[in-house]
């Protein structure tokens, strides 16, 4: 944006974590530079009227898997897909992953998925750097790519064999994290029984996509957890639990937070609108719902939403990790039919990058159970301040960049596959209706979605370095 390209929106009711009051916003050089009401109209003003919308900070969504390969399999949705996508659900920043292994450093991880993604991304974006293998190198790497890189975030996995770190690759990582403002995020399940169970029913002929909701144990989430709640205390060093799905886990959560413990932890919007009844059909449509860990019971879900509501989860992330539910759909292979004849050959995962804030807004605003500040500081304040974006994002304020949404709280919304903007030939929510519509997207002061329509640009993401995490 030039210095003479000024926008201004008019009559906006702003949410933020905080407020909630009536201003114009007026933005230049990409970033807000006043907050008043009735800023007056010059020549060299893009105008728009927010009249009778709300206006709310850009989305922040810190778990989403573009382009991501696991096995055989890879995800659905490439950069601009999965950005545009995004913003069209009032996400303007994500962040993706980047895999280190024994073949490939920190820093050519990161290099090599910015490279896939800086010509691509409609939004911005940042990685999470996903540890596979420590050693003594890894480690230098590590903390080297905090203070240069700008990348204070880090993925381990508790599961899944090719990707599966032990407890005292957690344990060297979580010192080195803990002594430089770095953040571990934690998947939590029992890898090593899990997959023992999931080998035991494959052997009785257990192989129809429901039993894996069966094969991964709400107790073998809670005794990861457990586990790697005390190799934080251990090393007073903050750690982050990603998608946590059902109570047992969640007191686990709770009781460290009780303790003062740097534990901060998300949830999903699909662990608050499904549970595991979709499990008990033979039906392969229940591939789409081959998640990691699994849908729980239903009364895991009021417990979840009660936990945002009183701060016992801070985040809601989607972990939108798209596989097609017909192989080949737009040319993708080794999607969900991968697993026909075994489930545990289906790979995990599912959709949510577009649906995140109206969901979250019908499930939880319009039912009375958060209110419309909480609601922003889930969807996009506190993922910010935890991974190390804020005040640049999370809130609408004077110096933050000008990533603006404004919703229609009143308008019917019915969702569909037929008309949203990801690859993935299914949506979760289909024929759901909720109240509440975006109708316009910012970007740092730029129009990236008018109601329908994307107006964007594919180049026009920024990789964000990030600063010291968990400033909450």
């Amino acid at each position: 944006m030039s210095d003479s390209s000024i926008t201004l929106i008019k009559n906006s009711r702003i949410i933020t974590d905080k407020s909630d009051f009536v201003s114009d916003i007026l933005i230049q050089n990409e970033k807000i530079i006043s907050l008043e009401k009735d800023i007056n109209v010059e020549d060299n003003f893009n105008v728009y009227n927010a009249d009778g919308l709300l206006a709310f900070p850009g989305g922040v969504d810190c778990h989403t898997h573009l382009e991501n390969k696991f096995g055989q399999s890879v995800t659905c949705d490439t950069f601009d897909t999965g950005t545009r996508a995004a913003a069209f659900g009032g996400t303007t920043t994500i962040i993706d992953f980047a895999f280190q292994n024994e073949s490939i450093s920190a820093q050519q991880a990161i290099e090599y998925s910015i490279r896939l993604a800086e010509n691509k991304a409609g939004i911005d974006y940042s990685f999470h750097l996903v540890l596979s293998h420590i050693d003594k190198q890894a480690l230098i790497d590590l903390k080297n790519v905090i203070n240069d890189l700008g990348i204070s975030s880090f993925k381990m996995f508790m599961a899944y064999p090719a990707i599966m770190a032990n407890d005292a690759a957690i344990y060297q990582s979580l010192k080195v994290t803990g002594e430089n403002g770095g953040l571990i995020c934690i998947h939590a399940e029992n890898g090593p029984v899990i997959d023992q169970i999931v080998k035991e029913n494959i052997e009785k002929g257990l192989t129809s996509p429901g039993h894996h909701g069966f094969s991964r144990p709400a107790i073998m989430e809670a005794e990861a957890t457990n586990r790697v709640i005390k190799l934080s205390e251990l090393t007073n060093a903050p750690i982050y639990i990603v998608h946590v799905s059902c109570k047992e886990s969640l007191y686990e959560v709770i009781a460290a937070r009780k303790k003062n413990l740097k534990v901060y932890a998300e949830t999903c919007p699909h662990y608050l609108f499904f549970d595991d009844s979709v499990y008990r059909s033979d039906d392969f449509d229940v591939a789409k719902y081959v998640i990691s860990p699994p849908l729980r019971k239903k009364e895991d879900q009021e417990i979840l939403w009660q936990a945002l509501a009183k701060d016992d989860l801070q985040v809601v992330s989607t972990d939108h990790c798209p596989y097609c539910m017909k192989e080949g759909h737009l040319g993708k292979i080794n999607q969900k039919p991968l697993g026909l004849n075994d489930f545990s050959k289906i790979p995990n995962g599912a959709p949510g990058i577009e649906t995140r804030l109206p969901v979250i807004f019908e499930g939880g605003v319009n039912k009375g159970i958060i209110s419309l500040n909480r609601f922003v500081e889930l969807v996009s304040t506190a993922p910010a301040k935890i991974f190390g974006l804020f005040p640049q994002k999370g809130t609408i304020a004077v110096g933050s960049d000008a990533d603006i949404v404004l919703f229609d709280p009143k308008e019917k919304n019915i969702i569909s596959a037929s008309n949203h903007q990801s690859n993935v030939d299914y949506s979760l929510y289909e024929g759901m209706e909720i109240n509440g519509k975006i109708k316009k997207v910012f970007l740092r002061g730029s129009l990236i979605v008018d109601k329908d329509q994307w107006v964007g640009s594919y180049n026009f993401g920024k990789f964000l370095k990030r600063g010291e995490t968990c400033k909450v």
